[in-house]
């Protein structure tokens, strides 16, 4: 069983904001795959299929780990099989990249998922936000403008084809074909 993770905060006036990108995404994947978030279990809706599941934390971004912890034990997903789509500020807009492990990076949603799961070694997509400003938070929760919306929706595009390739193939896979290509 995979599980694809896509990190933000619920609430209407966190739409469209730059930490919220992990939620664009999977709401890209179920439009393609033609499937609705509508399990609401663990603090969080979800959709299961017989192999894989898309899923979206209601934690906001400091608890995403709870519902990641919850979800991964009551359906005893190996965190190998795990896939997290997330900001990431040190990336430009309009980049992403696929990596098999690794730290935190500041990023609080998934130092959430790391302590609560007890480890490092799921796999990220990192989808290029920018750094905007200096202050981090106010960056973060900002809404996207106008002018990125064209990068914006090919990005999101781009990392849905590749989220959805791992549903369907090895990690080693996914990764020589889209890293470098977005």
């Amino acid at each position: 069983m995979k599980l694809i993770v896509g990190l933000g905060n619920p609430g209407k006036e966190y739409e469209n904001t730059r930490h919220n990108i992990g939620f664009m995404v999977v709401d890209s994947i179920a439009k393609k795959m033609n499937v609705q978030l509508n399990e609401k279990k663990f603090n969080g809706i979800f959709y299961k299929d017989a192999d894989f599941i898309l899923a979206k934390p209601l934690t906001y971004m400091n608890n995403s780990g709870d519902f990641v912890q919850a979800i991964m034990q009551f359906f005893q997903i190996n965190p190998n099989d795990i896939l997290v789509i997330q900001d990431d500020l040190d990336i430009d807009l309009g980049k992403a990249t696929i990596r098999q492990k690794g730290s935190a990076g500041g990023h609080n949603g998934i130092k959430s998922i790391i302590e609560k799961i007890g480890t490092n070694e799921f796999k990220r997509l990192k989808i290029g936000i920018g750094r905007g400003s200096d202050n981090v938070i106010n960056y973060v929760l900002s809404k996207f403008t106008f002018a990125d919306t064209e990068i914006l929706s090919k990005i999101i595009e781009a990392s849905s084809e590749a989220a959805i390739s791992f549903l369907f193939n090895d990690i080693n896979f996914v990764i020589n074909k889209f890293n470098g290509k977005f």
